[in-house]
């Protein structure tokens, strides 16, 4: 991967990030849904990463496991043997197997060609030691170079950054319609793109690349491929890679 405007050797643009896996077809930030938009031709898996009470890394968005687990409680409080005790069903039956899982599971299957984008969810990734740690664990499984980490906060990705100032830095923002940010990867919400235009021009004049933040993006798919945005994020990997291809 080269991190000048996010090229991935062998692949063509606009890449299909998908979204906590494929959460249409399987419920969230599961295994399942990571291999299944793996199957569908996803180029970039994005998942959440948050801290257990006993510091291991677990892909999940929320703060608590209720919304998304049998279970209820902060995951920060929790072990990840607990953690491990629930299922991530989401209450569909078929995937009672699922569980929530570790970013080493999700690193085991990632194919490798297929990069890793983790939002880093909590402040705990303002810690000197939680940054090093997480670097360590993307060197033990040989996927560092393959990875990009993302934020809505910049002082997060500036402690990442001070560790390994060698990794993507992604910004995600919901209301700044200029890409005036200190980071490799732009994640606009989509509306700003209307607003602004030149977004995406001015971001690779910059050296950014640009990835909508538009979890649905079927009716603007032609607009952000006209536009020459870099990413697109979706829910559903498999009916946006067919659109692309079709487009």
């Amino acid at each position: 991967m080269n991190s000048q405007l996010l090229t991935i050797n062998g692949k063509t643009k606009p890449y299909v990030m998908a979204h906590r896996g494929n959460l249409v077809a399987c419920p969230e930030n599961t295994l399942a849904a990571f291999r299944q938009a793996i199957a569908d031709g996803a180029d970039i898996l994005e998942t959440d990463l948050r801290l257990t009470s006993d510091l291991e890394f677990v892909c999940i968005h929320d703060s608590t496991v209720d919304r998304t687990t049998n279970g209820t409680g902060a995951v920060a409080e929790m072990t990840l043997a607990q953690i491990k005790g629930l299922s991530a069903a989401y209450g569909r039956s078929e995937f009672e197997s699922e569980h929530i899982p570790t970013l080493t599971e999700v690193a085991s299957i990632l194919p490798p060609d297929v990069i890793l984008a983790i939002e880093l969810k909590t402040d705990f990734f303002l810690d000197t030691e939680v940054c090093s740690q997480l670097i360590a664990e993307l060197d033990r499984n040989q996927i560092r170079e393959r990875t990009i980490v993302f934020s809505f906060s910049l002082a997060r990705l500036q402690a990442m950054r001070n560790i390994a100032p060698d990794i993507i830095a992604g910004w995600i923002t919901l209301t700044r319609p200029w890409p005036l940010v200190d980071a490799q990867l732009l994640g606009p919400f989509w509306p700003l793109i209307l607003a602004n235009p030149f977004y995406v021009w001015m971001a690779h004049l910059r050296g950014q690349a640009v990835c909508p933040l538009d979890p649905t993006p079927a009716s603007r798919l032609w607009l952000y491929k006209w536009l020459g945005c870099d990413v697109v994020l979706t829910n559903d990997p498999n009916a946006t890679c067919k659109a692309l291809k079709r487009l």
